[in-house]
């Protein structure tokens, strides 16, 4: 059997980062680059930015229009070639980079990505998701490499809102439970191929340190100062869910966001924030032990992740709309076919009632 692994080029995270090493960074991939930065960004460190590069590379800021659609690749693919641009760079939340790895992509460029988030798994990996330009899902994009070198500023991340760390806490819940169905299953990761112990490793030291650290990081950030817990769980949710899903594998937890975005409703919350409740849902499904299940529902509350579909916009929703997301998550290429055993709309119908009940117990107890 081959197995295959991929990882970003080089990674880099600290205090300070962005000011001590984005330049000379992209100096290693070009002389001029395309600096994509979300709106938020552009407002918040758009001077800070410009310090740390001004006079050490030639640049032009774009501002990223706030959905990673086709239309807005195209859009930021035309302005880096009229520019001349050698290197692509993100900066901002996962749907920033995303666009900025399409980009890239497309144009055979360096990708440099900095997320000022720690809110996805998105910016060491070569996946790319696609949405609608209204955010409906729409598929995934894998692009010939993961990103040259990913920047990850721990002073950026501590002075964003605690929602963002928790929502990134909540994508890499996944990571573990996903990448060991795929490892039974002997699934195909990203590649198409079987991942190695080294990226099933990865995946258990990323629900490991989460557990250890999460209400800890939780609270640093709230304090908007970087500790150590703050330090390990960003590591956790940049860089070793990124590897630990990307060489290890997606399954029922993903699968079951992408379905949840067919309801309007949720388009409000937080892929994070989404992809928690799948993986609730998914440890129904999956018949996990009831110690595991207890730990992850205990885990989620202390961190104030969803445990019920209420706390993702749907309080009231019906068995029909619900069957739209389970028809969804099953769908002919859905990762939910990652699992050791055959699942139907109907089973993943049943898990998301049984995961919204025991949630909804727990809060009343």
């Amino acid at each position: 059997m081959i197995t295959t692994a991929i990882f970003p080029g080089r990674y880099v995270q600290g205090a300070g980062a962005i000011e001590h090493s984005l330049a000379d960074e992209l100096l290693r991939l070009g002389k001029k680059a395309l600096v994509l930065q979300d709106p938020v960004v552009n407002q918040k460190l758009g001077s800070h930015i410009d310090q740390a590069l001004k006079g050490k590379i030639d640049y032009q800021v774009e501002v990223f229009n706030s959905e990673c659609s086709d239309e807005e690749i195209e859009r930021i693919s035309t302005l880096a070639q009229s520019y001349g641009a050698e290197v692509i760079v993100g900066i901002g939340g996962g749907k920033t980079l995303d666009t900025a790895k399409a980009t890239g992509a497309a144009l055979k460029h360096p990708i440099a990505i900095v997320p000022t988030l720690a809110s996805t798994d998105a910016p060491c990996s070569s996946l790319v998701v696609i949405y609608t330009a209204q955010g409906q899902f729409k598929r995934y994009l894998m692009i010939p490499r993961n990103p040259d070198v990913v920047i990850v500023d721990s002073s950026v991340i501590a002075q964003a809102p605690v929602r963002f760390l928790v929502s990134g806490i909540g994508d890499a819940l996944a990571t573990w439970f996903e990448a060991e169905d795929c490892r039974i299953k002997m699934a195909g990761n990203m590649t198409g191929r079987p991942g190695p112990m080294s990226a099933f490793g990865l995946a258990r030291l990323c629900y490991d340190t989460l557990l250890q650290y999460g209400v800890l990081a939780k609270s640093a950030c709230e304090q908007q100062k970087v500790t150590p817990a703050l330090e390990h769980v960003i590591e956790a949710n940049t860089l070793l869910s990124g590897l630990g899903f990307e060489s290890g594998g997606l399954a029922a937890a993903h699968a079951i966001h992408n379905g949840l975005t067919v309801l309007p409703q949720t388009h409000s919350y937080w892929h994070g924030e989404k992809v928690a409740f799948g993986t609730l849902a998914m440890l129904m499904l999956t018949d996990r032990e009831p110690d595991v299940i207890d730990t992850v529902y205990r885990f989620c509350q202390s961190v104030g992740l969803p445990t019920t579909l209420a706390d993702i916009g749907l309080a009231n929703v019906s068995d029909d709309d619900l069957l739209k997301v389970a028809e969804a998550a099953c769908q002919q290429g859905e990762t939910m076919h990652n699992e050791p055993y055959e699942v139907t709309p109907a089973n993943v119908l049943a898990a998301l009632r049984a995961a919204d009940a025991e949630g909804s117990r727990r809060k009343a107890a």
